[in-house]
């Protein structure tokens, strides 16, 4: 099985410091759902892992993260994209869950909910802390230069191994060819 692991805010769709907090403010980065299509019709099936801190914050509920949700799957579908599952963490900074990325129990959920090693899985990210979440759970690390992407590139420190695309269209491109 071939398994694509994406992070939402910054690569998927735009960022914002405020927290994306409705459908509304959920705004998709121009080729992310072109490239979420290219992988599902190169067999890839497509899993989003992202932390959403704003549910433990009370600045948006369950229904209004659904709802943000259902807009991504629906854009992704209209261009032939499918958006196999989305794993997300809850919890707020200080609540010292293992599911919060840097911490890998997302990923590793995901890998045993499609009963599959992650040492071959590509896991896409704009943040140091996609990254070494994707490194602590054996995934293949790559940093897209959308969202955060470039901040974090320009910090330094990434995972040994880390590879860089411009944006999830160029990941696409390059894992597919």
């Amino acid at each position: 099985m071939k398994l694509v692991i994406l992070d939402r805010d910054g690569v998927i769709n735009l960022d914002s410091a405020q927290y994306i907090k409705s459908p509304e403010e959920w705004k998709p980065i121009p080729g992310s759902l072109e490239a979420i299509a290219r992988f599902t019709q190169a067999g890839f099936h497509v899993v989003v892992a992202t932390n959403q801190s704003g549910v433990g914050r009370g600045l948006f509920d369950m229904a209004t993260l659904n709802a943000m949700h259902d807009k991504m799957h629906k854009a992704a579908g209209q261009l032939g994209g499918r958006i196999d599952a989305v794993f997300f963490c809850p919890h707020a900074h200080d609540a010292g869950c293992a599911c919060r990325k840097p911490k890998p129990g997302m990923l590793l959920e995901i890998a045993g909910r499609f009963d599959i090693a992650l040492d071959t899985v590509p896991v896409i990210g704009d943040s140091l802390r996609d990254l070494q979440a994707a490194s602590a759970a054996g995934g293949r690390p790559i940093l897209v230069l959308t969202g955060k992407g470039e901040q974090t590139l320009k910090a330094g420190g990434l995972p040994d191994g880390t590879e860089v695309h411009k944006d999830l269209a160029a990941a696409a491109t390059a894992l597919v060819a």
